[in-house]
């Protein structure tokens, strides 16, 4: 991998670790529903007028886009808004390489290997860490949203999975579409048309700074970026640059909304993430073994 290539991996892991800091700035200002809804109409608009479709059919788009987008951003942001703070929502969320051999060993009865349940293990073991540590300032109704978002995505993988190769634009910018609707509907619905009025009239540089990250830094540099490697580079290669983002994400809440650094914190970090490396390494070791 070439060393401007390895930079552009880490940058993409900068970029995903820092936006939990802007979803928290974001979610000061505006509801869930809110949230999600200005992320999606923003990331399809006017570029769904431009690019066509994805041409595969269209109720895997729809699964795609409700799951992948709507489900998992909404228990995200809903988590982070429960009390749950982005640094450890950040590290939470990368269960979701757990949840994917879940539900691809239910689904296509794809049964994990040694390796792979001894990392799930040891990463659940760091979320029980985490889930022991619930007070005031990490609340149960928070770890509970995250935890489902993780859930969401592994689902989301499944699905993607399912779809196969595909133009990795065209799926953003049409199931962002696909999520968009239910997200409006539910926004007037839940907050009204004057309280999304009032909230949009007053949001200040924070709100509208968040937004703009959101949008088009992790969703368009971000994913457009991530796509672009995994397309020239194996998955293997590619997908383990990911246990970076928790550290950006933990780091960044501590410099920025001064998140304490407490010594359970970093023992649940080493747990989920060396898991993920046991996952990732004892895979890969199975792999070479089986040719």
């Amino acid at each position: 991998m070439q060393l401007s290539h390895i930079f552009l991996a880490v940058l993409v892991t900068i970029i995903w670790g820092v936006n939990f800091i802007f979803v928290k700035m974001g979610l000061g200002q505006m509801t869930p529903f809110m949230l999600c809804t200005a992320r999606f109409i923003l990331v399809c608009i006017p570029f769904i007028f431009f690019i066509k479709r994805p041409a595969i059919p269209f109720q895997w788009i729809a699964l795609y886009g409700l799951t992948m987008f709507a489900l998992q951003f909404f228990l995200l942001f809903m988590g982070i808004r429960a009390g749950m703070s982005p640094g450890l929502a950040s590290l939470i969320m990368q269960v979701q390489i757990f949840f994917s051999m879940f539900f691809a060993a239910s689904l296509w009865k794809e049964l994990p290997t040694v390796w792979q349940i001894i990392g799930a293990l040891v990463s659940f073991t760091g979320i029980g860490l985490v889930a022991i540590h619930l007070d005031n300032n990490i609340t149960l109704l928070g770890f509970i949203y995250v935890l489902a978002a993780a859930a969401a995505w592994g689902m989301g993988n499944v699905i993607t999975k399912a779809i196969g190769k595909v133009n990795t634009v065209s799926l953003v910018v049409w199931g962002s579409f696909i999520a968009g609707i239910p997200m409006l509907v539910l926004t007037l619905y839940f907050d009204g048309l004057h309280s999304i009025v009032v909230s949009y009239q007053h949001l200040d540089w924070r709100g509208i700074s968040a937004v703009l990250f959101i949008v088009y830094v992790s969703t368009w540099v971000g994913y457009v970026a991530w796509s672009w490697l995994l397309g020239r580079y194996s998955v293997g290669m590619v997908v383990p640059f990911t246990l970076l983002v928790p550290i950006f994400g933990l780091l960044s809440s501590i410099m920025v909304l001064h998140e304490e650094f407490q010594l359970w914190k970093i023992c649940a970090g080493i747990l989920v993430m060396g898991g993920l490396c046991v996952n990732l390494i004892g895979s890969r070791y199975a792999l070479k073994n089986a040719k």
